[in-house]
């Protein structure tokens, strides 16, 4: 490989074009990262274990507000149309991170090349772009974290449409239950996800699992707050006898575990004993910030 001169910017790079020649410094191509040298080199790397742990928390975003929507609409209705949706729910999401991980190299293999990110910037290349001499600004925006961002836009998309086109099979066989109306909230909450991954995808890549432990913790003292009776064994009975509650206690659990790994990379797998600690320390102090009481006494 011949010695070029080397690119300002973080990310403008020069293609090999053959026979030794190289372009002018620019962006580099789709699938393609600059090196410390100023040469566009292919990504071919491997996904670390932190970088499936973001994809599977993107996947699980609009898989969640699926099936919160299904139950929310559905409350009082046929207990098999809410679990059929949710199934169909599960499908279209599965579905549609299959396609997506099919279309990108290496094409029809479920494994991915990446370029992995080494800093928050490799997200915002667009505000890297170099102004040599303070003269003309050289356009390098490219996907420097190739293919993490596209990735998600696309499971979006293929889930998307699969939801379109089997939800509303699914509700044919189950007409009392008013499920079109999670389909009218899927067409709004997938513009909103994509919107915000666009915007903030580097800094949800570096803190999602703050995310996760903090959003499950939140939302389990929101599903126990909204109980009339807010004694521990009333709480503590309710959690184990009825089923949607206990369904709904657990998947906070497994959520909150799945912060918890991906902060620890599956090390120190005893943070794991921690997964049940805030539904156990609402159940316990409940009794003790009851507005009623206080306001009683």
């Amino acid at each position: 490989m011949s010695v070029v001169k080397s690119c300002p910017g973080l990310y403008c790079g020069r293609t090999d074009l053959g026979n030794g020649v190289w372009s002018e410094c620019g962006a580099c191509p789709r699938g393609f990262r600059t090196n410390d040298s100023s040469y566009c080199t292919p990504c071919t790397e491997e996904p670390s274990l932190y970088d499936w742990q973001y994809l599977g928390f993107m996947v699980l975003l609009p898989l969640v507000l699926h099936w919160f929507f299904i139950d929310m609409v559905a409350i009082g209705k046929s207990k098999s149309g809410v679990i059929a949706q949710h199934i169909c729910a599960f499908t279209e999401v599965v579905t549609g991170t299959l396609a997506a991980l099919l279309v990108l190299p290496p094409t029809g293999s479920i494994a991915l090349f990446v370029c992995t990110p080494k800093a928050l910037s490799d997200w915002y290349t667009l505000l890297h772009n170099p102004q040599p001499d303070y003269k003309e600004t050289l356009h390098c925006t490219q996907e420097a974290v190739y293919p993490l961002y596209t990735i998600v836009l696309l499971i979006y998309a293929f889930s998307l449409l699969m939801t379109i086109l089997l939800r509303p099979w699914i509700l044919t066989w189950y007409t009392l239950n008013p499920g079109k109306k999670a389909i009218y909230c899927a067409l709004y909450f997938y513009p909103i996800l994509v919107l915000i991954h666009t915007v903030a995808a580097g800094l949800i890549y570096c803190s999602f699992p703050y995310i996760v432990i903090i959003i499950s913790m939140m939302t389990s003292a929101s599903h126990f707050s909204i109980k009339l009776d807010q004694s521990a064994p009333a709480l503590l009975k309710s959690s184990i006898s009825n089923t949607r509650n206990l369904v709904i206690l657990i998947g906070h659990w497994l959520v909150h575990a799945y912060g918890i790994l991906s902060l620890t990379g599956f090390k120190e797998l005893w943070y794991l004993s921690l997964v049940p600690a805030p539904a156990l320390f609402y159940i316990l102090t409940a009794q003790f910030t009851d507005p009623m009481k206080l306001h009683n006494d």
